[in-house]
């Protein structure tokens, strides 16, 4: 029996349906009505297993909207299931809004746990598992991504990104000119799914591979951490200067990519600089 005026953040499978628990299924069942990411998405999850129910459409563009229009629901005494396209819910996922909103007003929320894509890679990556960092999706933004990435570039963890096709040949690249080439890196795709494939590499091979092969499928990155002794200091000028050059073909200036080659090395953007002309 749920309980009333709560949220169920209910994981589902990432692709083989055959992972939905019973529990979860129950949830479905008995909750007053589904938010869910996609509704054609989720109705076929549905059809699949004999439910039905009322669902609201919440996705990242009317989050706050519909957020709104689900809290007023549980606030009345309803019971809500909330549930994504695949996996669980508020990782990576809009759902992280609602459950923060559902805190703030001391709303119960409960999870029904299921699949999760960034575990389940972990745990067939072949990397240190024992510490990681689960880092999501890259930002679309050129600026943003790189941002981002030298900000993790000297992590001891195992990191974990999220990537779609159309994006992993840039984001290997990226990868590569980051981290450098040698890093191990396990390459998860189609999880549960047929065509489940795990890809133990290096981020060079793996760079070189998608350029000469197209992406097809979803993406999991599976990326070893930095060794300890990796540390800014160890950075020549010669080696500062070819990370900048590698910067360079990205299509940021000159002076940009000696900035963000200063950086990661903690050498002076001036001496770099010098040695680009």
């Amino acid at each position: 029996m749920l309980e009333k005026g709560a949220l169920y953040v209910v994981g589902t499978p990432i692709g083989n349906l055959g992972d939905f628990s019973p529990r979860a299924q129950e949830t479905l069942e008995e909750a007053d009505f589904i938010a869910a990411e996609d509704t054609r998405v989720t109705l076929k999850l549905l059809s699949r297993f004999g439910i039905k129910k009322s669902m609201v459409s919440y996705f990242e563009h009317n989050k706050e909207e519909r957020g709104e229009l689900i809290l007023g629901r549980l606030r009345a005494g309803e019971t809500c299931a909330l549930v994504s396209d695949a996996g669980m819910p508020a990782i990576s996922d809009p759902g992280e809004a609602l459950v923060a909103s559902c805190a703030a007003e001391n709303i119960p929320v409960y999870v029904v746990p299921g699949p999760t894509a960034v575990i389940s890679a972990l745990a067939v990556s072949g990397l240190p598992t024992g510490r990681f960092t689960f880092e999501g999706f890259l930002s679309m933004n050129k600026r943003g991504r790189r941002e981002h990435l030298l900000s993790v570039s000297q992590e001891t963890r195992t990191m974990v990104f999220y990537e779609a096709p159309h994006k992993l040949r840039r984001t290997l690249n990226d990868f590569e000119s980051v981290f450098g080439g040698e890093r191990r890196l396990a390459v998860v795709r189609e999880l549960t799914k047929i065509h489940e494939e795990v890809w133990r590499t290096t981020l060079r091979e793996a760079a070189a591979h998608y350029r000469q092969h197209e992406p097809k499928g979803e993406f999991v990155l599976v990326v070893e951490g930095a060794k300890p002794k990796e540390t800014r200091e160890e950075y020549t000028l010669e080696e500062a200067a070819e990370l900048a050059r590698d910067f360079l073909q990205d299509g940021v200036s000159a002076s940009e990519a000696a900035r963000e080659a200063a950086k990661v090395s903690g050498l002076k953007k001036g001496d770099i600089y010098r040695l680009l002309g």
